[in-house]
């Protein structure tokens, strides 16, 4: 190979020489038919060399064409151990279900979506975040939540240089809402914020006419947020806290704190906890004889809760019930998930009415819309159209397939949901309708008591954390 490489440096000489030669030895037009052909020769293996460019232009466009059709991860942020864990399937289940029943028989820009789950629960929320990004390569990261502060700064990062991923969460209610909403940071939150528990339940007491109240809280973030919001919210009603209890979750008993309870006798108790800790306190509790109003919080609908509770022990209380927020069940939206859920998960997960079911539901099927609006994935994108399709101006429709139908028509879409309007704050988080949800004697659901969201709306604005961020972004709350 090395003398064939030498020789050809001569062999061209050569071969020049004897083009020249020929051209002096020809008379008339022969020496430009000459120079016409080797135009004409030169020109062919231009076209010759321009073929494969072409063609590698094609291949390149071969070898694009399956990135764009490949499915998309979607990486659930998943309660599978930890303090949340006997609930985590449940969770799993609602992230599941929109996707396979509704989202996957027409996906948005033809892409489906593929399913991962990562634990956040022993290695923690960061890690699970990292591994969604570094193993599934996730183009949506489902549930951001209680440990966001500890690696927002990379998340931030993720965003600037990859505008990835998309960042739709159930459990973000304890993310300050000046943060999340825009393409720089796409956070929004299905169930609003965890201060609007904590108020509700101050609400709900004041409803029934409690004056004394005693605040009980798990050192979990999101609990001890909406612990602390219906402490601020107590006093600025106007009722008198008499005590707020925080201890560590997953203790095997209450009982002291049962006892600190009724020696206190208030007229209701706020309870900001896991199901299982909330139902091994009310037992305690009822086991000592005491009647009380226990005002709860939404994971209160998990079946774990009557579960550990006992549904005999209700019926021996003043009032057992969580202040949340609850389904519309007169729009359509319902008239088509309900049937939907209980056909393929009541039995295990219980009906369409639990809280986590629908909310998320609404939320997947909200970003599944804006992803075909906006024509994208990338958050730059996406952020900007989760606003426009759940709000007005634009035609309002209330399924998956109709809403897609009209974008795909080029129509402006005002998606209205099950949890209610689909409007999200500036800053991401969903406007929801309060309620009151009590249990009833026999541990059945009862119908949500609709709570005043102005009034709530106008506490929160009074008392809601907000992160304090400086010049480069960098924010503490």
């Amino acid at each position: 190979m090395r003398k064939l490489k030498r020789l050809l440096p001569l062999l061209a000489v050569i071969f020049a020489f004897a083009l020249i030669a020929a051209a002096c030895g020809d008379d008339g037009d022969s020496g430009s038919e000459t120079t016409a052909a080797a135009t004409e020769t030169t020109a062919a293996a231009a076209e010759t060399t321009a073929a494969p460019t072409e063609t590698t232009a094609a291949a390149a466009e071969t070898t694009a064409a399956p990135a764009s059709s490949e499915p998309v991860p979607v990486c659930e942020l998943a309660y599978f151990t930890g303090e949340f864990a006997a609930y985590g399937p449940s969770l799993t289940a609602d992230v599941k279900f929109p996707i396979e029943q509704v989202i996957n028989l027409d996906p948005p820009l033809g892409r489906t979506w593929e399913y991962y789950g990562e634990d956040l629960g022993t290695p923690g929320e960061a890690q699970a975040a990292r591994t969604c990004l570094e193993q599934h390569n996730a183009e949506i990261i489902v549930s951001i939540a209680h440990g966001y502060r500890t690696y927002r700064d990379f998340m931030i990062e993720q965003w600037a240089e990859n505008d990835s991923p998309l960042g739709p969460t159930v459990h973000g209610g304890s993310i300050p809402g000046n943060l999340g909403g825009q393409p720089d940071e796409p956070l929004f939150r299905a169930q609003g914020l965890d201060e609007g528990l904590g108020i509700s339940g101050v609400m709900h007491a004041e409803n029934i006419g409690a004056k004394t109240l005693v605040i009980f809280a798990t050192q979990v973030e999101g609990f001890q947020l909406a612990a602390g919001a219906a402490e601020k919210a107590t006093a600025a009603i106007g009722l008198e806290l008499l005590d707020r209890i925080d201890v560590p979750a997953e203790q095997p008993s209450y009982t002291a704190e049962a006892q600190r309870i009724a020696e206190l006798a208030p007229d209701a108790v706020i309870v900001q906890a896991g199901s299982v800790e909330s139902a091994t306190l009310i037992k305690a509790a009822a086991e000592a004889g005491l009647s009380l109003n226990w005002i709860g919080e939404t994971g209160w609908i998990q079946p774990e809760f009557i579960g550990t509770l006992g549904g005999d022990v209700v019926g021996t209380q003043a009032g057992i019930g969580f202040a949340a927020f609850s389904a519309n069940e007169d729009s359509p939206a319902w008239e088509f998930f309900q049937p939907l859920w209980d056909s393929v998960n009541e039995a295990e997960f219980g009906p369409a009415a639990d809280l986590y079911h629908f909310s998320t539901y609404d939320l997947l099927v909200q970003t599944a819309l804006a992803v075909e609006a906006g024509g994208s994935y990338a958050a730059s994108s996406w952020a900007p159209a989760m606003q426009t399709v759940g709000s007005p101006p634009g035609e309002v429709c209330y399924t998956y397939a109709d809403c897609l139908a009209l974008i795909r028509a080029g129509s402006d879409v005002d998606y209205e949901g099950v949890t209610g309007s689909g409007t999200y704050t500036d800053g991401g988080v969903n406007d929801v309708a309060r309620a009151y949800t009590p249990f009833n004697a026999d541990g059945s659901v009862g119908d949500p008591i609709p709570l005043d969201g102005d009034r709530a709306l106008e506490i929160i604005e009074q008392i809601a954390v907000q992160a304090e961020c400086d010049a480069n972004n960098v924010c503490t709350w």
